[in-house]
């Protein structure tokens, strides 16, 4: 037999799973697109910025991750999807091709994005200062500050005359862009560049085959986010070839890449959170202004450089923001 406060504590008990259900559904769902595979503090970074917004992730908001490791046939669907449920917010943290796919799928959702290249060429806001709409982000400068990591790569190899410049087709604005930017600041330094394209890691694996032919004097890697999940691959195979090699991010680097040169891209991810904690919170994406990276960083590995034979130039290193032992 069954106490009578036994009874009414399973009661209580039975009422209070349903309502805990429901205050489970009834967070807001973010759905956050990223076209790399998971990299080390870029999470955490994104969760750090909705927390600045007083959103625990777990507690009072979900967020699904959704890391394509470069499979870019994948949004429409996913967008798709994302839109008939009706997520509270999309997050597309340093990924050109996600936030066009999220503003062709949807005109109501908030995006919240981060792109290397002008938001308004890309027709993802009106303006800067007055983006309208429904997305907002932060612009990294990918494609601008391309021509001074070609510049840091000449200091840092000054006997490199021929650089292969390696795209990915499958990215389309990355690719597109990269090769006139590179192109124009090579003729300004005396380089010569090859265009070599690779989409699957066996095509990275045959460009590098060709590059051993054609006897490239370096490599300047697109800061594309299929390139970024095979930071080993590329650490590998320039280790093997003896090539120096230049990248956007400093995961390559640490990774045992030459080089790098780019936008501090974990935080621009703690930005995009705190863009998408403000739109929980209330606040329209048309009033948030396209936040634009200040902060850069030059890193050089230099096991990699003495590996290669390479005497780093003192200025140089005067100028380097890390160096990795």
């Amino acid at each position: 037999m069954i106490a009578r406060r036994d009874f009414i504590a399973l009661l209580g008990g039975a009422a209070a799973w349903p309502l805990a259900a429901r205050a489970q559904q009834s967070m807001p769902v973010v759905g956050f697109v990223n076209g790399a595979s998971p990299v080390a503090g870029r999470a955490d970074a994104f969760r750090k910025g909705l927390s600045a917004a007083g959103f625990i992730e777990g507690q009072n908001v979900t967020v699904e991750y959704h890391w394509l490791d470069g499979q870019f046939d994948r949004l429409p669907s996913l967008m798709t999807d994302l839109v008939r449920r009706r997520v509270a917010v999309i997050a597309t943290p340093a990924f050109n091709l996600g936030a066009q796919a999220a503003k062709a799928a949807t005109s109501m959702i908030p995006i919240v994005f981060g792109v290397g290249d002008d938001p308004v060429k890309f027709g993802l806001v009106a303006s800067l200062a007055r983006p309208g709409g429904n997305a907002t982000g932060i612009n990294i400068f990918v494609q601008e500050v391309e021509a001074k990591r070609l510049g840091l790569l000449h200091e840092l190899v000054p006997k490199a005359v021929r650089i292969a410049v390696l795209v990915n087709p499958a990215n389309p604005p990355v690719a597109e862009s990269t090769l006139p930017v590179i192109t124009a600041a090579a003729r300004t330094i005396g380089l010569q560049i090859q265009a070599l394209k690779a989409s699957t890691s066996g095509e990275i694996d045959a460009t590098f085959a060709a590059l051993a032919r054609d006897r490239a004097d370096a490599v300047f890697v697109s800061s594309d986010v299929f390139f970024l999940g095979r930071r080993v691959q590329f650490a590998t195979l320039t280790a093997r070839d003896r090539i120096p090699a230049a990248y956007a991010s400093r995961d390559y680097v640490e990774a045992g890449g030459l080089m790098s040169y780019g936008a501090d891209v974990v935080d621009s991810f703690r930005q995009v959170g705190a863009y998408t904690g403000q739109i929980l919170k209330g606040t329209k994406s048309a009033d948030l202004p396209v936040l634009q990276a200040t902060k850069f960083e030059f890193v050089i590995n230099w096991q990699t450089a003495r590996a290669l034979g390479l005497e780093v130039p003192s200025g140089v290193l005067s100028i380097a923001d890390e160096v990795i032992e």
